[in-house]
C-alpha cells in the first residue's frame, strides 16, 4: 500500500462530493478514496460498486469530533497515512435574520463551520508526522459576496475562509497546504429557486450566462491537492463564472 495516495472526502453523498470523488478516481489508479457520509446514498453505493477496490464509505457526522477521530483512525490503521482531506459537507437553512429560528442558525454554523474545524483538527497529527498533506475546504461565493437571506450560511462560509487562511500559516513550514474553494451557482441538488423567474434572475447575474458544473469545481479541488500546487496555500479560489 506504500504507493497509495489516501484521500478523504467528507460530505460525499451530494453531487459535488460525488464529482470530487470521481475526479480523484480518474486522476490515478493509485488514489484510494474514503467517502465520509452519515449513511451512503444510492449514488454513493453506485460509486462503491463501480470501484470496490479503490473507494470505501466511512460513517461520519461532521459535527461530532469523536466520529472524525474514529474515521481518521480507521484510515490510518489501513494505510498508515492520510494525504488529502476535502471538507465538503454543507447545509442551507435560508431565511431573513429577523425570522430565523435559533436552531437554523446553530445547525448551519455547526455543519458548515464546526465540521471544518473538527475535520482539520482530526488530521493534523497525521499530516504533521508525515510532514505533508493537502486540505481543501469547500466554502462558497456567499463567503465573499453575501446575499440577503443567508446570514447563517454566509457567516459560516466566511468563517471557513478565515479558518483556512489562519491554519495555512500555522502549518506552512510542515509541507501542509490549506486552501478554500468558493463555488458560485453550481448545478447541484442544493441549487433551487422558488420559480423560473428567480432562476433567470440568478442566471443573469453570471457573466458567463450559465451555471457551473460540479466537474468544474472538482477540477479545482483536484489541482489544489496535487504536487504542482505545493506553493499555493491560504487561498480562496472562486469558481463563479465571473460574478465577483
Amino acid at each position: 500500500m506504500s504507493n497509495i495516495r489516501t484521500i478523504m472526502v467528507a460530505g460525499a453523498n451530494g453531487g459535488l462530493g460525488q464529482a470530487i470523488a470521481r475526479s480523484f478516481l480518474s486522476e490515478s489508479d493509485e488514489n484510494f478514496i474514503w467517502l465520509g457520509v452519515r449513511e451512503p446514498a444510492d449514488s454513493t453505493r453506485e460509486l462503491l460498486a463501480e470501484h470496490p477496490d479503490r473507494c470505501e464509505s466511512i460513517t461520519l457526522d461532521v459535527t461530532r469530533g469523536e466520529q472524525w477521530q474514529a474515521a481518521v483512525k480507521v484510515i490510518l490503521d489501513r494505510h498508515e497515512r492520510l494525504d488529502v482531506l476535502v471538507n465538503n459537507a454543507g447545509r442551507h437553512r435560508d431565511s431573513l435574520l429577523a425570522q430565523m429560528p435559533d436552531d437554523d442558525w446553530r445547525n448551519v454554523l455547526s455543519v458548515n463551520l464546526d465540521g471544518v474545524f473538527l475535520g482539520c483538527r482530526s488530521v493534523m497529527s497525521a499530516m504533521i508526522s508525515q510532514r505533508s498533506g493537502r486540505i481543501i475546504n469547500i466554502a462558497s461565493l456567499s463567503a465573499l459576496l453575501a446575499p440577503s437571506g443567508q446570514t447563517n450560511y454566509s457567516a459560516a462560509k466566511a468563517g471557513v475562509v478565515a479558518l483556512t487562511q489562519s491554519l495555512a500559516k500555522e502549518v506552512a513550514r510542515l509541507g501542509i497546504t490549506v486552501n478554500a474553494v468558493c463555488p458560485g451557482y453550481v448545478e447541484t441538488e442544493g441549487l433551487t429557486f422558488p420559480d423560473d423567474n428567480a432562476r433567470k434572475a440568478a442566471l443573469s447575474r453570471v457573466p458567463m450566462r450559465r451555471f457551473g458544473r460540479t466537474e468544474e469545481v472538482a477540477a479545482v479541488v483536484r489541482f489544489l491537492a496535487c504536487s504542482d500546487a505545493s506553493y499555493i496555500t491560504g487561498s480562496a479560489v472562486k469558481v463563479d463564472g465571473g460574478i465577483l
